[in-house]
């Protein structure tokens, strides 16, 4: 299997991107994570451990690879180096910007190009409100063109109990939207069914 590239932005939601570097490797699937700058600042303010750390942590694992934001020779900078397609979570209305405007002067805004140009799939997990027109004219404009935009919207008909709860569905669309999964998790199509 082809890896999936992890992008974090400088955007609220770093549980987000850890759950979902998780359960990638949970599942065994080659991993491959790129971080801003910013991204590891805003880590360091809502999550408890340091990004560094759980770097270390998931270095260990022979599927995870790590490139830091600068490195433009990595491969996943080339679409000569194939990929199952790309999720940032979370992405910043700026990296979206960006992104929507073929700007790429990092390796995690030249990762998502890449997808781009490749016609490889792209997810994006939006972090900012309330949204202007010019935000929303961006993710527009990438939706045009294929890009899944995926907002990390609570179920509420799901009567999630914790902030993990809300995570979890989140984490379980982004793997339905990078075609990893056919639909949900069985336990969230159980608890849908019920609704």
């Amino acid at each position: 299997m082809n890896p999936v590239v992890v992008g974090i932005s400088g955007a609220s939601g770093s549980m987000m991107a850890l759950a979902t570097v998780e359960e990638l490797l949970r599942r065994e699937t080659p991993t491959v994570l790129v971080c801003s700058n910013a991204g590891r600042l805003v880590w360091q303010e809502e999550l408890d451990v340091s990004f560094t750390e759980t770097l270390a942590i998931w270095q260990e694992h022979p599927k995870f690879t790590f490139y830091p934001i600068n490195d433009l020779r990595a491969p996943i900078a080339s679409g000569t180096y194939p990929t199952s397609g790309m999720v940032m979570v979370p992405a910043s209305m700026n990296s979206i910007a960006s992104v929507a405007n073929g700007l790429s002067s990092n390796l995690l805004l030249r990762a998502a190009d890449v997808c781009l140009k490749e016609n490889r799939r792209l997810v994006l997990v939006p972090r900012e409100s309330p949204l202007h027109s010019i935000h929303l004219e961006n993710m527009l404009k990438l939706a045009r063109m294929g890009v899944v935009v995926l907002p990390p919207e609570p179920a509420f008909y799901l009567k999630p109990q914790t902030v993990e709860d809300v995570v979890r569905f989140v984490v379980g669309r982004i793997m339905v939207a990078l075609n990893l999964d056919q639909a949900l998790p069985d336990d969230l199509q159980y608890q849908e069914s019920a609704c």
